[in-house]
C-alpha cells in the first residue's frame, strides 16, 4: 500500500473480491434508496440509547464471490457479536442505501446498534462505538482492504496502518482512530 498526502491510499482487491471494485464503480443503482419493505432489509440506521452488549447482531452484507468478508464475520464472532451474515450480488446499492461515503467504501456493510460498520474494522472500535453511542456518528469504516486488518491477515503477519474513519449522514468525515502497522 502506498500512502499519499498522510492520509491517501491506494489498495489492491485480492482476486476474490475482483467484483466488488465492479460494484463498487457502479454506484448508480436503479434500486430505490428507501425500499426496505421490499427487499426485507433492515431499516435505516437509528442511534440507540440502550446499553451495548457483546451478544447484539451484526448483520453482515457481502459479495458471495468474496472470502474475507468472511473472515472478518469470524473476527466479530471471536469478538462475542452475534453474526448474521447475508449474500448481496448488489453491495453498491447496501452502500447507497445505509448512506457509506464511496471513498470510504470496502468489501462489506455491516449494521449493529443502529451504526453501519464499513469493512475490516476492528472489533475495539465497534465495541467503543457502542459504548459511547455518539449521536453525531452514522457509522464507521476502514476504507479498502489493508493488510493485517481483521479478516485481511497475512500469512507472514505484515500488517499496514490504516485509519477507522467516523461518518456522518451529512456526509462528514472524521478519524476516529489510527492503527498502526
Amino acid at each position: 500500500m502506498k500512502v499519499e498526502d498522510g492520509a491517501r491510499r491506494r489498495w489492491k482487491l485480492p482476486a476474490s473480491c475482483a467484483l466488488m471494485s465492479a460494484l463498487l464503480s457502479s454506484c448508480g443503482t436503479s434500486e430505490p434508496v428507501n425500499n426496505k419493505a421490499a427487499t426485507g432489509e433492515p431499516a435505516a440506521p437509528q442511534v440507540q440509547a440502550a446499553a451495548p452488549t457483546k451478544a447484539e447482531v451484526i448483520t453482515v452484507f457481502r459479495d458471495p464471490n468474496c472470502g474475507c468478508c468472511s473472515l472478518w464475520a469470524e473476527r466479530a464472532r471471536q469478538a462475542g457479536y452475534d453474526v448474521r451474515v447475508t449474500d448481496r450480488p448488489d453491495m453498491a446499492s447496501v452502500k447507497q442505501r445505509y448512506g457509506v461515503p464511496t471513498d470510504l467504501a470496502s468489501c462489506h456493510t455491516s449494521l449493529v446498534g443502529g451504526y453501519v460498520i464499513e469493512g475490516h474494522v476492528p472489533a475495539e472500535d465497534v465495541d467503543r462505538l457502542l459504548r459511547e453511542r455518539p449521536k453525531d456518528i452514522k457509522g464507521i469504516a476502514v476504507a479498502g482492504m489493508p493488510s493485517g486488518s481483521p479478516g485481511m491477515e497475512s500469512p507472514d503477519g505484515t500488517k499496514e496502518p490504516f485509519n477507522v474513519v467516523a461518518f456522518g449522514a451529512d456526509g462528514r468525515t472524521s478519524l476516529y482512530r489510527s492503527v498502526k502497522g
